[in-house]
């Protein structure tokens, strides 16, 4: 796989990440989310990573870039589903993932999202579409 799909859903992108990760694909993901966040003005960044068994220092700082340049274009991040050994593992790295907020499930990080349309007043549609 070279590319990971990205969903649009209403004003959020929804990002599973479903392979694990290598550099070169993380950097692809970097480009093609800020891509899609400009050409759809999403609001928010939903991160699904339960399938990921193993973070590393790179693909730690890749998803704290994703949030930093996400945060420049006014879309709130939120990664779901971590393992607890990757959590213990972005800790022992030191990687503190600035500005992005986690939820244990899609459910309550698209909560979050919601939450954040609806401050905002920006509800949009519950129409999904794929980019890949």
């Amino acid at each position: 796989m070279d590319r990971i799909p990205i969903l649009k859903l209403g004003g959020a992108l929804i990002v599973t990440i479903q392979v694990d990760m290598h550099d070169r694909l993380a950097m692809a993901l970097e480009e093609d989310l800020t891509n899609r966040i400009v050409s759809t003005g999403a609001r928010g960044v939903l991160i699904e990573i339960s399938a990921l068994e193993i973070v590393d220092s790179f693909i730690g700082r890749m998803l704290d870039n994703i949030a930093a340049i996400s945060r420049v274009l006014d879309a709130e991040t939120v990664v779901v589903g971590m393992r607890p050994a990757v959590a213990i593992t972005l800790v022992e790295l030191g990687l503190t993932l600035t500005g992005i907020k986690t939820a244990l499930n899609v459910e309550r990080g698209m909560a979050l999202i919601q939450a954040r349309l609806d401050e905002d007043g920006d509800l949009g549609n519950a129409r999904a579409t794929s980019e890949e």
